[in-house]
């Protein structure tokens, strides 16, 4: 099986609505926020970044147990969602985290993404 590089992008290289991305980032601030009864409905939204910024990742069910403070992620078909106009991180079922224990990822935290607002405008042609 041939492997092919993959393209990585860059947290501050991120739009709205971007999806297929691959990213490696470093977990700097994991919360867990609704824990269900069930695993199904667990959520946890972390403060991810690299040497470029950071952005707010919502990690799904068994996804929560990766997003440990320090953790490096490598996140595979990563996408952009939406929510009251920042952007998060996610990665659903077409997408894969691994934890990459050997990389030592350094993180801007004055560059936070998911502070930013924008504003959806409508362009009639």
């Amino acid at each position: 099986m041939a492997d092919q590089k993959k393209q990585f992008t860059k947290v501050n290289e991120l739009r709205p609505l971007d999806n297929g991305l691959n990213l490696i980032v470093k977990v700097v601030n994991a919360k867990t926020v609704v824990q269900r009864g069930r695993p199904q409905g667990r959520l946890a939204e972390c403060l991810v970044g690299d040497q470029t910024g950071m952005i707010v990742f919502a990690a799904r069910n068994d996804q929560v147990d990766l997003v440990k403070d320090g953790n490096t992620l490598v996140l595979t078909n990563a996408k952009i969602d939406m929510f009251k106009g920042a952007m998060r991180l996610a990665v659903d079922r077409s997408g894969r985290i691994e934890v990459d224990s050997t990389a030592n990822l350094y993180v801007d935290e004055t560059n936070n993404l998911s502070l930013i607002e924008f504003e959806r405008v409508d362009v009639v042609v």
